[in-house]
């Protein structure tokens, strides 16, 4: 796991001053590294029983897409406001650093549908609350969220309260 969290390099003071960006692009271009992260967080979902995975905006594209595709499921997208083409249901949260919106096809998800929702990385935890709360707000079932890595020193598991979280990478 160390050769893995030495392939994220740490960008100083971005998106503003004072905060360390966790950048996976460093991991994501060295296929050994992508390869094994994504193997590594697929063979952990391999006998549970997952109906889609859920990929958000951006970053959490690459890793949920990818897992899909070794679990053999499909996969629906979170994304910003205005970028899905059809009808959409919509949900407003706070980050670590502003605000923000995020949006979902009012038909992606059916209800008691079994979702694993992937994100690159867990740091305060509202984007994927906010993901969570239109998951179920929808009908939908989630069974656990993953990300490649945890800021553990954000606490970001504690507004996932309730839900089963899983991290390869560990900050």
């Amino acid at each position: 796991m160390d050769q893995l969290k030495d392939m994220i390099r740490e960008v100083k003071d971005f998106p503003k001053p004072g905060i360390g960006f966790k950048d996976i692009t460093t991991l994501l271009r060295d296929a050994s590294s992508f390869n094994r992260a994504v193997d590594l967080m697929a063979h952990r979902y391999l006998d549970v029983k997952i109906d889609i995975v859920l990929g958000v905006e951006a970053r959490g594209f690459v890793m949920g897409a990818a897992l899909a595709y070794k679990l053999n499921k499909g996969v629906i997208l979170v994304r910003k406001p205005g970028k899905l083409p059809y009808k959409t249901n919509s949900i407003s949260y706070d980050l670590e650093y502003g605000s923000d919106t995020l949006e979902i096809h009012q038909d992606a998800i059916t209800p008691g549908q079994r979702i694993l929702i992937v994100d690159d990385l867990l740091a305060t935890g509202g984007t994927v609350k906010a993901v969570a709360d239109l998951i179920t707000n929808m009908g939908g079932e989630i069974v656990e969220c993953s990300f490649l890595a945890e800021l553990s020193f954000l606490s970001g598991r504690k507004k996932l309260e309730g839900l089963q979280v899983y991290s390869l990478l560990t900050f």
